[in-house]
């Protein structure tokens, strides 16, 4: 063996959760460079390119306007029913999108795992990273609704900052923990469509989430995106903020951030070999 060449021996972190975050900020680069990439796959060849990052929230906001605010003449709560809507749509939109996308991403990236070495996790990470640059886009609709309605940003507008990190934070505990699942077992693909969908119904969305009965506020509470879409939907309307609700799923989102962590790495050892 020549003396000049040097070895690189991988052994696994410490601790429960086995996290290398010194690692992670070591492959900054390559974060940026899956990031980059996934948003370039997503919209290369495209007619409308960035636009369809518009058009899909857009759509969805007059279809379920017409057909629960119109129609179903759905409580708002005495605010126009569109920007109601929107400003709970917002954030679901970004998670439901970066759910998908990070659920999907390890098994989309086979070729690369199994091949070169890195941390896994970065390939989840960055999918959710890049539904932010949709989220961005998505954001206008929101400025152009309070402006075409009349609702004047207040102080409490600078929520949206923590709240956007946490349901980042929301995406990415779920997505990392689906993502291991659908490379163990492949028809978590189909299935997780459906929980998607389903999860919306039952998170106060289209609808507040006052109109479930008092004894019945607990169900509301298990599902952690609850309390963080009335925690969107009061800072853009400008009311004050449930913090008791908000700080339940503050709970629910970090220790399902910790699980997925914790599960992502026991699963990674064998990504390689049943991919």
């Amino acid at each position: 063996m020549n003396k000049g060449l040097e070895s690189l021996v991988i052994e696994p972190h410490r601790g429960w959760l086995r996290i290398n975050w010194r690692e992670l900020w070591l492959y900054r680069e390559l974060l940026y460079f899956l990031t980059w990439r996934d948003v370039k796959v997503r919209y290369k060849q495209t007619v409308l390119g960035f636009l369809w990052a518009f058009l899909q929230p857009f759509i969805k906001l007059v279809v379920f306007s017409i057909i629960f605010g119109k129609l179903a003449k759905i409580d708002s709560e005495g605010y126009p029913y569109p920007i109601f809507l929107y400003a709970g749509l917002l954030p679901w939109q970004f998670f439901s999108e970066a759910l998908t996308r990070s659920s999907n991403s390890v098994l989309g990236s086979g070729s690369l795992v199994t091949k070169v070495y890195f941390p896994r996790l970065l390939v989840p990470i960055s999918s959710v990273g890049a539904c932010l640059v949709d989220f961005g886009i998505e954001f206008l609709i929101l400025f152009g609704l309070m402006l075409y309605y009349g609702v004047a940003p207040t102080l409490a507008m600078l929520w949206v900052i923590p709240l956007a990190m946490l349901t980042v934070l929301a995406a990415l505990g779920v997505g990392v923990f689906f993502s291991s699942l659908t490379v163990t077992f492949r028809d978590f693909r189909y299935i997780l469509p459906f929980l998607v969908q389903i999860w919306m119904y039952v998170t106060p969305v289209i609808y507040p989430s006052t109109i479930m009965p008092a004894h019945w506020q607990w169900v509301i509470l298990l599902n952690p995106m609850s309390g963080l879409v009335d925690a969107w939907r009061d800072t853009v309307l400008g009311r004050a903020i449930d913090w008791p609700h908000l700080g339940v799923s503050f709970s629910v989102i970090v220790a399902t951030f910790l699980f997925g962590l914790y599960y992502f790495r026991k699963m990674e050892r064998e990504f390689a070999d049943v991919i």
